[in-house]
């Protein structure tokens, strides 16, 4: 049952206020994204993430005041899950130079990541005896740098798959549709984490990965629904044809985002900080796919003069008669 009806949206008579609408989004996204820059997290940026549980709820300002009086003030202090477990971000170290006293049976080695976290430890049971590592990472910016680097050819690489996979299935002017419609939402979802200076790590990547796929699906049903209307004989103009396949298809793209979002929700609220950037990427990420395969792809794809005559094979003159000698 369709809960939408038959509907007839003059949703391509919309296309002009619809591509007003995306290049502001897209122009605002750049500018953010070259003026504000990203909120790289440790993935990219190097350093030592430390985890440490207490036995009581601590106050976040007092373990700033505490690190900070260590001469350790660029610590990014938050909570981690509960009010008795904090996670501490420390930048990448070249030379490590050792605050605290160590005692011969101290159990520090020799490199300087486990130094630091157990300096890190001394100083927060100065503070709260009860205080415990449950975690210790650390990154370095070399490898952060690499992350970066091979983060943004997997995304050129998947984009080009996609183009060549459109064009052998439909053809030329719809695979460069597709594409407008992919690179429109990654330039938002990324513009929206520029602005608010979300914390972008490989998990964000991950989600952004995720959005091309989701978008390309949403357009591939658009686009399939295009050929079908234009290989079945209607006489009507490219523009109405396309029209009408995206009103046949709105019911099923906007129930599969509502429901698509209801999960991303969930995770969104009850999932943790450890996917909290992930789950906003992708509800970010769905609902700018799904305005970009009503209104982007197949818009773009007009305006590259797409007809039905591109769809239909060439006949060949006289090919009937090959057969006669």
């Amino acid at each position: 049952m369709n809960i939408f009806g038959n509907t007839n949206y003059d949703i391509t008579g919309k296309r002009k206020i619809a591509m007003l609408f995306s290049s502001i989004l897209i122009i605002t996204a750049i500018v953010a994204i070259f003026i504000r820059g990203f909120n790289f997290g440790l993935d990219f940026t190097g350093g030592t993430v430390i985890v440490v549980h207490f036995d009581e709820a601590v106050e976040l300002e007092d373990v700033r005041t505490q690190l900070s009086d260590a001469n350790y003030g660029d610590a990014v202090v938050k909570n981690f899950g509960s009010s008795r477990d904090i996670e501490i971000t420390l930048p990448p170290i070249e030379e490590f130079t050792e605050t605290a006293t160590e005692s011969p049976d101290s159990p520090q080695t020799g490199t300087d990541e486990a130094k630091l976290s157990n300096v890190i430890l001394d100083i927060l049971q100065e503070y709260d005896a009860s205080a415990r590592i449950s975690k210790a990472d650390f990154v370095g910016s070399q490898v952060g740098d690499e992350l970066v680097e091979k983060g943004s050819l997997a995304l050129l690489y998947a984009i080009f798959g996609i183009l060549i996979y459109v064009t052998i299935r439909f053809e030329w002017r719809f695979s460069l549709g597709a594409i407008a419609a992919l690179v429109h939402d990654v330039i938002i979802v990324s513009g929206v984490f520029a602005i608010w200076q979300v914390e972008f790590d490989l998990t964000v990547l991950a989600a952004l990965l995720a959005v091309i796929g989701y978008s390309l699906n949403d357009t591939i049903v658009v686009f399939d629904r295009i050929r079908e209307n234009f290989l079945s004989g209607r006489k009507a103009d490219t523009e109405t044809i396309i029209n009408t396949s995206i009103n046949q298809t709105l019911a099923r793209t906007v129930v599969t985002s509502l429901t698509t979002m209801l999960v991303l929700f969930a995770l969104y609220f009850f999932g943790g900080d450890l996917i909290n950037s992930f789950a906003f990427a992708l509800i970010v990420g769905v609902m700018v796919g799904t305005y970009s395969s009503i209104f982007v792809a197949s818009t773009a794809t007009m305006a590259l003069g797409v007809s039905r005559e591109d769809l239909i094979p060439v006949a060949k003159e006289g090919g009937n008669l090959d057969h006669i000698p």
